[in-house]
């Protein structure tokens, strides 16, 4: 992450050309948002005087509330590696605030640096988070409308002329990079038409705002490719749907909190407990982490799916995995979340469900090292293994009983998402869908 202060974004913004800076924010649903303004404007900016209309964005605020101020993070400052060169664009995330200087209680990024603030009053320096990103690239009709025909025939880590989706793979990885990302690795995945590409963990702030980042530059180089990339978790029955495994650590004193070499399995009270409080909170957060109707699709057995509440450090059934490093690379992988979610309230949630169970010392049930997937309902029952909610609907009612949700959201966040989740569930249970036609209409 860069470090920039304001004459330093003036400089680069003057000596590059930039003529429009893209003033960033991200409302409660994950969606991306933004103002742009010319580089005349840029002082302005910086000296956190933008204002727009929090009445426009859904969940923010009333129309009579509806005066919001944008108050840019320096170090977020990048130039748009695919725009001309000439009157380039660059954009800054920013922080949204209320006309009293006070931050917007609805503003998902604040949402995180409140649970982030709740870890260092615990005595914790960092919380940090590498995700696993997967998405699909499709074709475009004659039209230029999305199809959910897939671009190519490929396998898990099938390579060209197999993957026809190597070339915009190979862009995004080139663009991101430009950008500042430190790509690890990028393959095709399991599915036809199914991607993935890993950058290197950050800080949970940065990271949250890395994936948002990345969705966008995939989306636009997609298209760029004559593709449609997207996130949704299963566009197409009977394969793989796409996931966001999040790696997560704590770090205390610059060591990492989650590391105890005297353990037998390397890990210490602290990583304990945080299995232990994800455990108990997973059920709670689920409309968070998987928040749309489709993610219902995804989180069923038979497609390698996490739907299983356990954990282990030897297989990738459970929903909470140890991946093998230790030391200062010891972590736990949670296996749920999915891309369509709000990346800063998703590490809200997991960072305070963690943090409950270290606050509380909830030690964790023993681990799950046999395959679940291969396990029947009674064996599942006897090692006590439990499971994620099967619809939104069975989700947002868990959220509704919880008290954490409403802890890491806030009231305005926690009402708001769930009379919007609430609407969603009932727009799509009194829709008729094609298989119930296929099914029923000739029969009765």
């Amino acid at each position: 992450m860069n470090r920039y202060e304001k004459e330093d974004i003036v400089r680069i913004v003057k000596e590059q050309d930039v003529k429009f800076i893209r003033l960033q924010f991200t409302d409660i649903f994950g969606m991306l948002k933004n103002v742009a303004i010319t580089a005349e404007q840029l002082g302005k900016a910086l000296d956190n005087k933008c204002m727009f209309d929090g009445s426009s964005i859904e969940g923010f605020v009333r129309i009579e509330e509806s005066d919001m101020y944008l108050r840019p993070d320096p170090n977020t400052f990048v130039i748009f590696p695919w725009r001309p060169q000439n009157g380039r664009v660059a954009r800054l995330i920013c922080d949204v605030y209320n006309p009293d200087g006070t931050p917007f209680k609805g503003d998902p990024r604040y949402v995180l640096k409140r649970a982030l603030k709740k870890a260092g009053d615990m005595g914790y320096d960092a919380f940090n988070v590498g995700p696993e990103c997967e998405f699909f690239l499709f074709l475009n009709d004659n039209e230029g409308n999305c199809t959910t025909i897939t671009q190519d025939k490929g396998g898990y880590f099938d390579l060209g002329p197999i993957d026809l989706g190597e070339n915009a793979r190979r862009d995004m990885c080139l663009v991101l990079e430009e950008m500042g990302f430190e790509i690890e690795a990028s393959h095709h995945e399991v599915a036809p038409g199914q991607h993935e590409i890993d950058f290197k963990y950050g800080d949970a702030l940065t990271t949250a705002d890395s994936i948002m980042t990345f969705k966008m530059v995939v989306k636009t180089i997609a298209q760029r490719n004559g593709l449609h990339a997207t996130f949704i978790p299963k566009p197409i029955f009977g394969i793989n749907g796409s996931g966001m495994h999040t790696n997560t650590s704590l770090f205390k004193n610059g060591k990492n909190a989650f590391y105890d070499e005297s353990d037998s399995l390397g890990l210490s009270r602290d990583a304990y407990w945080f299995i232990g409080g994800l455990m108990k909170n997973i059920r709670s957060i689920t409309a968070i982490t998987n928040p749309i109707v489709n993610s219902y699709k995804r989180l069923v057995p038979g497609y390698e799916a996490p739907v299983y509440i356990a954990w282990s450090a030897r297989n990738r059934s459970p929903l909470i995995r140890i991946p093998a490093a230790r030391g200062a690379s010891t972590r736990l992988e949670l296996r749920c979340p999915d891309p369509t979610a709000n990346p800063y309230l998703v590490l809200a949630a997991v960072l305070t469900a963690g943090l409950d169970g270290i606050a509380n010392k909830i030690q964790p049930p023993l681990a799950i090292d046999k395959n679940i997937f291969e396990m029947t309902a009674a064996e599942r029952d006897a090692e006590g293994i439990g499971s994620l909610p099967g619809s939104l609907e069975e989700a947002i009612n868990e959220m509704k009983n919880s008290d954490l949700p409403r802890e890491v959201l806030g009231s305005h966040i926690f009402e708001k998402y769930i009379e919007a989740k609430v609407d969603e569930w009932n727009e799509y249970r009194t829709k008729v869908s094609k298989w119930e036609l296929d099914q029923y209409l000739a029969k009765y």
